[in-house]
């Protein structure tokens, strides 16, 4: 059986109370364009360096696809990840040639950035504050296929030039938490031994990606 979703609460907002579907949805819209502004930084240039990269293949994408998760949740299209797995080789040719093209031009499509937006409570809030809501961006899935061309590009440049300093274990490979725990502790068990004074910083930074 099919499990029937549990009604939303209504949201209190600036000019009152918002009960449907439509009114709730702007309520939170409203609340996310208040707190997601973009960062302007004229001293950055919009193209730093464009840099040729290997073209793909029916094969990367194929293996591409196979890595995608059955349980995640279609993007705007509607189209699940048990189907893309189940396509013709034409059309895995067909979204090579297509990813060529991106990768040749440089432009990633309008369409592939569009997302379907899911609001979820977080613990602790709430319910009636739109602000105790954090937005999920479910993407087109075919679009993070490609996603995941350009970062496997990208990282092998990042790599090849060493930008990446070894401290760097967020979004790496290879550097899990515990590795990084277990290098912390190694450090101020050395500098305890050596008679050192040690210093920590830990940084508690909110709505860390609201301004990416």
């Amino acid at each position: 059986m099919m499990k029937v979703p549990t009604p939303s609460p209504s949201l209190v907002t600036p000019v009152g109370i918002a009960v449907s579907d439509s009114e709730k949805a702007e309520a939170l819209a409203g609340n996310l364009e208040v707190q997601v502004q973009p960062v302007t930084d004229h001293s950055i240039p919009a193209v730093i360096e464009k840099v040729d990269v290997s073209l793909t293949t029916p094969d990367e994408v194929h293996e591409g696809i196979r890595g995608l998760k059955v349980s995640k949740a279609p993007g705007p299209n509607g189209i699940p990840n048990r189907a893309l797995k189940y396509l013709p080789k034409r059309a895995v040719s067909l979204f090579a040639r297509t990813f060529n093209t991106v990768l040749r031009t440089h432009n990633f499509p309008q369409t592939l950035k569009h997302a379907r937006g899911i609001s979820i409570l977080k613990p602790g809030k709430d319910p009636a504050l739109s602000a105790s809501y954090r937005p999920i961006s479910l993407l087109d899935m075919i679009g993070k296929s490609l996603e995941k061309i350009l970062l496997a590009r990208i990282l092998h440049v990042v790599n090849e030039r060493g930008l990446m300093r070894d401290e760097q274990f967020g979004f790496r490979p290879t550097h899990s938490t515990s590795l990084q725990l277990a290098h912390l502790v190694e450090r101020i068990t050395r500098n305890f031994d050596e008679k050192r004074i040690i210093g920590t910083v830990f940084l508690d930074v909110a709505k860390a990606f609201d301004t990416v």
